[in-house]
């Protein structure tokens, strides 16, 4: 059984870096701070951690903030890990639903965040599992960084965006998937995990082709509103703005 709870003191914040550089292989400089998640609690963000028992297997940190020229308060959803030996039982769809819960207990009724485009698990957990809506591709949105997971290749992202309290969002949490016309599909091949690590340039060429697609689609006003697995392939959905 995992729970999940808010963190709040810096006993709990000093696992979040140890966690860190377990799983992006981050050196101790690259890390955000124990101080960083004790200052994201004090001003409303969110610091959720997954147990099992006594042990954090999981970790979730957000951060306020607000629209420039608007009063929307939303939290941006920075880093979300779970320790290796724990994937793969659903602990990080868990923990973007303790996220919600507490942003929903706060009238707060949208959490973003970001994410790469060529992580085909993530990408199903994030459209299809939680039903965000992707209407924003960034360039090498973090530079070049030293994690291991990133395998020196530009850290392209796209931007999800989950509005908590709207009835679509809900309908996919609950697997009643709303039928929404496919217009256009970007697709990634499954290879591409292997490829960053053994075929740097053939990498670089296929993130090149998505991030061309990405931003052509988002010109002419489609958003990603699903996606689809094959044994080889993962596919981007993109249809009217929602």
């Amino acid at each position: 059984m995992i729970e999940y709870r808010k963190l709040h003191t810096l006993k709990e914040f000093e696992l979040i870096p140890e966690m860190e550089g377990e799983v992006w292989g981050f050196p101790p400089a690259d890390v955000v701070p124990a101080q960083l998640s004790l200052v994201a609690d004090f001003i409303g963000g969110q610091v959720i951690g997954a147990y099992d028992g006594s042990r954090m297997v999981g970790f979730c940190f957000a951060l306020p903030g607000f629209r420039a020229g608007g009063n929307e308060i939303y939290l941006y959803s920075h880093l979300a890990a779970v320790t290796p030996e724990y994937r793969n039982r659903g602990i990080g769809r868990g923990l973007k639903l303790a996220q919600r819960e507490d942003a929903l207990s706060r009238n707060i009724g949208l959490i973003e965040w970001t994410f790469d485009p060529l992580e085909l698990k993530n990408a199903y957990i994030n459209i299809e599992r939680l039903g965000v809506v992707i209407r924003k591709h960034i360039p090498n949105h973090y530079g070049v960084t030293t994690s291991k997971l990133h395998a020196g290749l530009p850290t392209d992202r796209l931007v999800a965006e989950w509005r908590l309290a709207d009835p679509r969002t809900a309908a996919f949490i609950e697997g009643r998937r709303p039928k929404e016309k496919v217009r256009a599909r970007v697709v990634v091949p499954v290879a591409i995990d292997e490829m960053r690590r053994s075929d740097r340039d053939s990498a670089l060429k296929i993130q090149a082709d998505i991030r061309e697609q990405f931003t052509d689609y988002f010109a002419r006003g489609l958003v990603v509103v699903g996606f689809e697995r094959s044994p080889d392939t993962g596919a981007y959905l993109l249809g009217s703005a929602t």
